[in-house]
């Protein structure tokens, strides 16, 4: 058989790749020089404080020779990966269409035992840790999870589904918030009346955003967007007879079981029921309240998808000017987005004000919309169990760092694990674009169905899409 049959019949090989280790540690070096670069006005003097006014600056050599050491061997270790890959042989694939029984199958199962978990959560914790007061820290970490949760699923229906890059979602979160605490203070409504105004204000300012953006795309959609953000931080921040200024609003009246307060009083909570008075009790409402509301937000999303603007979105996020070539309005379309994801931020605002008591421009910064926005492209835009999976990831998994003493046996006792919280999550975001660059789940199911179910492959995904 010759070199032209055996290209024809598909049975020529590419000879291995042979591994350049000059360029490799070329690179290697390069790496570890800018690590270097960066370690030393970062990590390498550590302050402390004496026990008068001053403060000694303590050198860390070691642990800045170990971060270079460690990105030096990993730019080595991934350099010889995208050699190996590129050195096997390639042979033509055909594209990944799979029926969508097995993949349904395993996403209602995912669903279902989060559903089951997040329900039982609260009650797991107190027969692990002893008691309901011995819990509260772990409760208050579901809460924190479920809130992102709730963030990252109402984004993701501008993000997701209509593929509009928003930066200042963030600010629909502020709007709700500050909804409810000046209505609450100022009014004296209660949080179940404040609840729905705070989503129609947002969605409100969603379509105030919308209307401005409706010819903008990609980098320019992003950059208004995220000034939208940082104007509404500085008016809250400089409108102090409205908002308080960067004092903010404090004293903001605490959620009731439908009227009845969470106090020790005999009109209390604990009273009523025939229960002993915790305060417990108001935390455990706050978890399923916050969960209630999370699953509306799926719900609803979910339902939307079937109906004819949730295809008007998916078409709008794949191809703008044949969207508009099937005759649908894009005007409507996007601020439809924008609407509805602002009127779930407007809703976790709320309860974000209820649950703190206190609020200030400070909780509203971009590193908000940051996290946000990293929740629904790690997750996989589109994806529902994709961004809860990396919801529970980004905020749950930094604070397991506050748990793990035994990093400081290795590293040594004065070792903070809170001080590279960051480091491991641009770390862990750097490894995700390499391995996963579509995200945790990157096959999806689409919305209009012809003759058979089939679910659509990550392979199949443009980079950046759902």
């Amino acid at each position: 058989m010759n070199a032209p049959q055996a290209i024809a019949t598909g049975a020529a090989k590419v000879p291995p790749a042979r591994y350049d280790w000059a360029s490799a540690l070329k690179e290697a070096a390069l790496a570890a020089l800018v690590t270097l670069g960066l370690c030393i006005p970062l990590v390498l003097l550590r302050t402390d404080q004496t026990q008068g006014p001053n403060i000694v600056l303590t050198p860390r050599f070691g642990l800045v020779a170990s971060l270079v050491a460690a990105v030096f061997v990993t730019r080595l270790l991934l350099h010889a990966w995208a050699a190996y890959r590129g050195g096997r042989p390639v042979l033509q694939q055909k594209a990944q269409v799979r029926t969508t029984a097995g993949v349904a199958t395993r996403a209602q199962v995912g669903l279902y035992a989060f559903m089951g978990l997040a329900l039982t959560y609260p009650v797991i914790m107190v027969l692990v840790q002893g008691g309901l007061n011995e819990s509260r820290y772990w409760v208050d970490l579901g809460i924190l999870v479920l809130t992102y949760v709730m963030l990252g699923w109402g984004l993701n229906i501008v993000v997701g589904l209509a593929g509009l890059l928003d930066l200042g979602y963030v600010a629909f979160y502020a709007v709700g918030a500050y909804s409810y605490a000046l209505l609450s203070t100022t009014f004296g409504l209660s949080f179940w009346i404040c609840l729905p105004l705070a989503g129609i204000l947002a969605a409100f300012w969603g379509i105030l955003l919308g209307f401005p953006v409706l010819r903008l795309r990609g980098d320019y959609l992003a950059i208004v967007t995220l000034a939208f953000g940082e104007i509404i931080r500085l008016v809250l921040i400089n409108w102090v007879d409205f908002s308080g200024g960067g004092a903010g609003i404090s004293s903001i009246p605490r959620v009731t079981f439908f009227g009845v307060p969470f106090t020790a009083n005999e009109d209390g909570f604990a009273a009523r029921f025939g229960l002993t008075f915790s305060p417990m009790h108001r935390i455990i409402f706050l978890y399923y309240l916050i969960l209630m509301l999370a699953f509306l937000t799926a719900f609803v999303t979910m339902r939307l998808r079937k109906l004819p603007v949730g295809r008007a979105w998916e078409a709008l996020r794949e191809d703008e000017i044949a969207c508009r070539s099937l005759g649908i309005n894009t005007t409507n379309t996007k601020l439809t987005a924008f609407a509805i994801g602002a009127m779930f931020g407007g809703f976790a605002g709320s309860f974000f004000a209820v649950r703190q008591g206190f609020i200030s421009p400070e909780s509203f910064t971009f590193h908000e919309s940051a996290i946000i926005l990293a929740i629904v492209v790690l997750g996989g835009m589109g994806s529902q169990i994709g961004v809860a999976i990396a919801a529970i990831a980004m905020v749950a998994g930094p604070e397991m760092l506050r748990n793990l003493g035994f990093l400081k046996a290795v590293f040594g006792q004065g070792f903070d694990p809170n001080e590279f919280r960051l480091l491991i999550f641009g770390v862990g975001m750097v490894a995700m674009m390499i391995f996963r660059p579509r995200g945790l789940i990157s096959t999806r199911e689409p919305t209009a169905i012809l003759k058979e179910r089939r679910s659509i492959s990550g392979s199949l995904v443009k980079e950046g899409h759902g």
